[in-house]
Protein backbone atom coordinates (compact mmCIF):
# COMPACT_ATOMS: atom_id res chain seq x y z
CA UNK A 1 0.00 0.00 0.00
CA UNK A 2 1.38 3.39 -1.01
CA UNK A 3 0.24 6.51 0.85
CA UNK A 4 1.15 10.20 1.12
CA UNK A 5 1.15 12.21 4.35
CA UNK A 6 1.69 15.82 5.38
CA UNK A 7 2.35 17.24 8.86
CA UNK A 8 2.68 20.81 10.11
CA UNK A 9 4.93 21.62 13.03
CA UNK A 10 3.35 22.49 16.38
CA UNK A 11 6.58 23.73 17.95
CA UNK A 12 7.31 25.54 14.64
CA UNK A 13 4.19 26.18 12.50
CA UNK A 14 6.48 27.13 9.59
CA UNK A 15 7.85 23.57 9.40
CA UNK A 16 6.12 21.32 6.88
CA UNK A 17 6.89 17.60 6.57
CA UNK A 18 5.76 15.38 3.71
CA UNK A 19 6.25 11.65 3.21
CA UNK A 20 5.43 8.98 0.65
CA UNK A 21 5.33 5.52 2.24
CA UNK A 22 4.99 1.98 0.95
CA UNK A 23 3.56 -0.13 3.76
CA UNK A 24 3.47 -3.93 3.99
CA UNK A 25 2.34 -6.12 6.88
CA UNK A 26 5.82 -6.25 8.48
CA UNK A 27 7.96 -3.57 6.79
CA UNK A 28 7.97 -0.22 5.03
CA UNK A 29 9.96 1.95 2.69
CA UNK A 30 9.57 5.61 1.94
CA UNK A 31 10.99 9.04 1.33
CA UNK A 32 10.13 12.51 2.48
CA UNK A 33 11.05 16.16 2.81
CA UNK A 34 11.01 18.76 5.56
CA UNK A 35 10.82 22.47 4.79
CA UNK A 36 11.65 25.11 7.41
CA UNK A 37 12.57 28.82 7.21
CA UNK A 38 16.27 28.02 7.80
CA UNK A 39 16.86 24.73 5.95
CA UNK A 40 15.34 22.05 3.74
CA UNK A 41 15.95 18.34 4.17
CA UNK A 42 15.14 15.10 2.39
CA UNK A 43 15.30 11.50 3.59
CA UNK A 44 14.95 7.94 2.38
CA UNK A 45 14.11 5.06 4.74
CA UNK A 46 14.26 1.29 4.25
CA UNK A 47 12.74 -0.96 6.92
CA UNK A 48 12.92 -4.74 6.58
CA UNK A 49 11.04 -7.72 8.00
CA UNK A 50 9.99 -7.35 11.62
CA UNK A 51 10.07 -3.55 11.33
CA UNK A 52 13.87 -3.48 11.67
CA UNK A 53 15.60 -0.48 10.09
CA UNK A 54 17.98 -1.31 7.25
CA UNK A 55 19.08 2.18 6.24
CA UNK A 56 18.32 5.87 6.62
CA UNK A 57 19.75 8.45 4.19
CA UNK A 58 19.34 12.14 4.98
CA UNK A 59 20.52 15.36 3.34
CA UNK A 60 20.13 18.91 4.63
CA UNK A 61 20.81 22.23 2.96
CA UNK A 62 20.71 25.75 4.36
CA UNK A 63 21.99 29.10 3.16
CA UNK A 64 25.69 28.57 2.47
CA UNK A 65 25.94 25.08 3.97
CA UNK A 66 24.88 21.48 3.52
CA UNK A 67 25.49 17.99 4.83
CA UNK A 68 24.50 14.39 4.21
CA UNK A 69 24.32 11.14 6.15
CA UNK A 70 24.02 7.48 5.18
CA UNK A 71 23.17 5.41 8.29
CA UNK A 72 23.18 1.64 7.72
CA UNK A 73 22.24 -1.19 10.09
CA UNK A 74 24.10 -4.47 9.60
CA UNK A 75 21.14 -6.55 10.79
CA UNK A 76 23.00 -7.74 13.88
CA UNK A 77 22.84 -4.67 16.10
CA UNK A 78 25.77 -2.80 14.54
CA UNK A 79 25.59 0.54 12.73
CA UNK A 80 27.79 2.32 10.20
CA UNK A 81 27.57 5.96 9.15
CA UNK A 82 29.02 7.82 6.19
CA UNK A 83 28.70 11.58 6.60
CA UNK A 84 29.88 14.67 4.77
CA UNK A 85 29.43 18.42 5.10
CA UNK A 86 30.31 21.65 3.35
CA UNK A 87 29.99 25.36 4.02
CA UNK A 88 30.09 27.46 7.15
CA UNK A 89 27.77 26.61 10.05
CA UNK A 90 27.99 26.39 13.84
CA UNK A 91 26.27 22.98 13.89
CA UNK A 92 27.89 19.93 15.47
CA UNK A 93 29.72 17.65 12.98
CA UNK A 94 27.48 15.06 11.31
CA UNK A 95 27.88 11.31 11.70
CA UNK A 96 28.36 8.67 14.36
CA UNK A 97 31.22 9.22 16.80
CA UNK A 98 30.66 6.19 19.07
CA UNK A 99 29.34 3.18 17.08
CA UNK A 100 29.44 0.87 20.10
CA UNK A 101 26.98 3.12 21.95
CA UNK A 102 24.28 1.94 19.52
CA UNK A 103 24.80 -1.76 20.18
CA UNK A 104 21.36 -3.37 20.40
CA UNK A 105 19.51 -0.61 18.54
CA UNK A 106 17.36 -1.80 15.65
CA UNK A 107 15.51 1.45 14.93
CA UNK A 108 16.76 4.53 13.13
CA UNK A 109 14.96 7.58 14.52
CA UNK A 110 15.07 10.84 12.55
CA UNK A 111 14.65 13.91 14.73
CA UNK A 112 11.45 15.96 14.13
CA UNK A 113 10.15 13.28 11.72
CA UNK A 114 6.78 11.68 12.65
CA UNK A 115 7.39 8.64 10.42
CA UNK A 116 10.11 6.89 12.42
CA UNK A 117 7.83 6.25 15.41
CA UNK A 118 5.96 3.72 13.27
CA UNK A 119 8.57 0.93 13.47
CA UNK A 120 8.58 0.43 17.26
CA UNK A 121 4.81 0.92 17.41
CA UNK A 122 4.19 -1.85 14.89
CA UNK A 123 6.91 -4.21 16.15
CA UNK A 124 5.67 -4.06 19.75
CA UNK A 125 2.08 -4.67 18.65
CA UNK A 126 0.72 -1.58 20.39
CA UNK A 127 -2.18 -1.45 17.92
CA UNK A 128 -3.26 -5.02 18.64
CA UNK A 129 -3.01 -5.38 22.42
CA UNK A 130 -2.04 -3.59 25.63
CA UNK A 131 1.72 -3.15 25.86
CA UNK A 132 3.46 -2.25 29.14
CA UNK A 133 6.24 0.34 29.23
CA UNK A 134 9.07 -1.04 27.11
CA UNK A 135 12.48 0.62 26.79
CA UNK A 136 14.12 0.60 23.36
CA UNK A 137 17.49 1.81 22.13
CA UNK A 138 17.39 4.11 19.08
CA UNK A 139 19.99 5.30 16.61
CA UNK A 140 18.82 8.90 16.83
CA UNK A 141 19.67 11.43 14.11
CA UNK A 142 19.70 15.01 15.34
CA UNK A 143 18.27 17.63 12.99
CA UNK A 144 19.64 19.58 11.26
CA UNK A 145 23.19 18.64 12.33
CA UNK A 146 22.80 14.94 11.31
CA UNK A 147 24.77 13.94 14.39
CA UNK A 148 23.95 10.33 15.39
CA UNK A 149 23.84 9.11 18.96
CA UNK A 150 22.08 6.69 21.30
CA UNK A 151 18.60 7.54 22.54
CA UNK A 152 16.77 5.34 25.05
CA UNK A 153 13.01 5.66 24.58
CA UNK A 154 9.95 4.11 26.21
CA UNK A 155 6.83 2.94 24.35
CA UNK A 156 3.55 1.65 25.79
CA UNK A 157 -0.17 1.63 25.17
CA UNK A 158 -1.39 5.21 25.59
CA UNK A 159 -4.18 6.70 27.65
CA UNK A 160 -5.69 9.29 25.32
CA UNK A 161 -9.49 9.09 25.15
CA UNK A 162 -9.86 9.49 21.37
CA UNK A 163 -8.38 7.31 18.63
CA UNK A 164 -5.49 4.87 18.80
CA UNK A 165 -3.04 6.05 21.42
CA UNK A 166 0.62 5.29 22.09
CA UNK A 167 2.49 6.52 25.15
CA UNK A 168 5.98 7.74 24.26
CA UNK A 169 8.59 8.90 26.77
CA UNK A 170 12.29 9.53 27.09
CA UNK A 171 13.92 6.99 29.38
CA UNK A 172 14.89 9.76 31.79
CA UNK A 173 11.25 10.79 32.10
CA UNK A 174 11.85 14.43 31.16
CA UNK A 175 9.41 14.15 28.24
CA UNK A 176 6.33 12.05 27.60
CA UNK A 177 3.31 12.32 25.36
CA UNK A 178 0.34 10.28 24.13
CA UNK A 179 0.68 10.01 20.36
CA UNK A 180 -2.48 9.60 18.30
CA UNK A 181 -1.89 7.22 15.38
CA UNK A 182 -3.98 5.74 12.57
CA UNK A 183 -4.73 2.07 11.91
CA UNK A 184 -1.29 1.62 10.29
CA UNK A 185 0.62 3.13 13.22
CA UNK A 186 1.37 6.39 11.38
CA UNK A 187 1.33 9.48 13.60
CA UNK A 188 -1.72 11.72 13.32
CA UNK A 189 -1.00 13.96 16.29
CA UNK A 190 2.32 14.21 18.14
CA UNK A 191 1.82 16.72 20.97
CA UNK A 192 4.28 19.62 20.92
CA UNK A 193 5.84 18.38 17.64
CA UNK A 194 3.58 17.86 14.63
CA UNK A 195 -0.02 17.30 13.52
CA UNK A 196 -1.17 15.69 10.29
CA UNK A 197 -2.92 18.04 7.87
CA UNK A 198 -4.50 17.92 4.44
CA UNK A 199 -2.46 19.39 1.60
CA UNK A 200 -3.38 23.06 1.38
CA UNK A 201 -4.17 23.49 5.10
Amino acid sequence: MSSHFTWRGIDDPDRLDRAALNLAHDRLSGHGVSLTPSYASSWQLEVGAGWVTRSLHVSVQGRGWGRSLALVHDGDGGWMADASSWGDTALEPPGLQEPESLRGAIDGDLGLCPVTNTMPIRRLGVLEHAVPATTLVMAWVEMPSLRVFRSDQVYATGQAEAGRSVRYASSGGDFQADLTVDDDGIVVDYPHLARRVRVGD
